[in-house]
């Protein structure tokens, strides 16, 4: 069994903090799942899970647009233990996302920082990540050695090859595949393809293997989008994360782990551990890494 990095999961403690997307109205997740959702899952609930699963460190990545998320995942990576890195969140818009960055790193934890993500899937403009505003937010993120994880829907996902263009300095990752459509059509396919094409054609982007299965998780189901991708980027421009507990909704821990462990059985040892270990830590240069992608 290769080592495990999980690259994308998420955690959030209510009594703490208010987590205002979790009362509903989000675009991937109807009401029904997100009241699921709705109570903490934190770092000792998570834990035993990975610790089981045989992942030896994880990334854990923003959910909420507020300032206040990214310094609490830092403390919490601050205190030593499973997250080896942290994708946050900045205001991309804002004039001195620079000032941004260099203020984090300066709060306990802020050398966990290694990416920032914006919840596109959000944003009701299909160009978001094209705006001229976003990309001069997108450029001070390269300069500060962070990378940019890309959460949107397949329709958006044009804005993102846009993005990656415009920003080759600056290292992209597509998270869950892109968003296939994996309970769609045939023409819903085509488009996802397309624009996952264009994407790995740029070696600035690499693309996670996370949180597209369904319920129930088979790797039947996820097997024609994942020989898109590896055929597209490779398994050394591939990572794994769980997208917990996000993904509970359809599957445990272990299983997650285990539905991807099938779709790659048939990889060479070095390609699983680029999938599994390698990728992760290069491109969020984590311990063990080497420069980052």
């Amino acid at each position: 069994m290769p080592v495990m990095i999980d690259a994308h999961h998420h955690l959030w403690d209510l009594a703490a903090r208010e987590h205002r997307w979790l009362m509903g109205a989000q675009p991937w997740a109807t009401d029904a799942e997100l009241a699921r959702l709705r109570r903490s899952f934190t770092l000792a609930e998570l834990a035993p899970l990975a610790e089981a699963a045989g992942v030896t460190g994880t990334v854990v990545i923003q959910t909420a647009a507020e300032p206040w998320e990214t310094p609490d995942l830092m403390a919490l990576a601050a205190d030593g233990g499973l997250l080896a890195g942290v994708v946050g969140w900045t205001d991309l818009t804002a004039p001195a996302v620079a000032d941004a960055v260099a203020a984090l790193r300066t709060l306990r934890g802020g050398e966990f920082l290694c990416g920032i993500r914006h919840p596109v899937l959000a944003e009701a403009d299909p160009g978001w990540l094209a705006r001229p505003a976003v990309l001069r937010g997108l450029h001070a993120l390269a300069v500060a050695g962070l990378s940019f994880d890309i959460v949107t829907l397949p329709h958006q996902l044009p804005a993102a090859v846009t993005a990656a263009q415009s920003v080759p300095e600056l290292s992209f990752v597509v998270d869950h595949l892109g968003g296939p459509p994996v309970e769609s059509g045939p023409d819903a396919d085509r488009t996802w393809a397309v624009a996952i094409r264009s994407l790995a054609a740029l070696p600035n982007v690499t693309c996670k293997l996370s949180g597209a299965h369904t319920t129930p998780a088979r790797a039947s189901d996820l097997r024609p989008y994942y020989e898109t991708v590896l055929a597209c980027f490779g398994a050394d421009r591939l990572m794994f994360g769980t997208d917990w507990p996000v993904s509970a909704l359809a599957a445990t821990y272990g299983q997650v782990c285990d539905l991807y462990r099938e779709l790659t059985a048939e990889l060479s040892t070095a390609e699983q551990n680029a999938i599994f270990d390698d990728t992760a830590r290069r491109v969020y240069q984590l311990p063990g890494s080497g420069s980052a992608a």
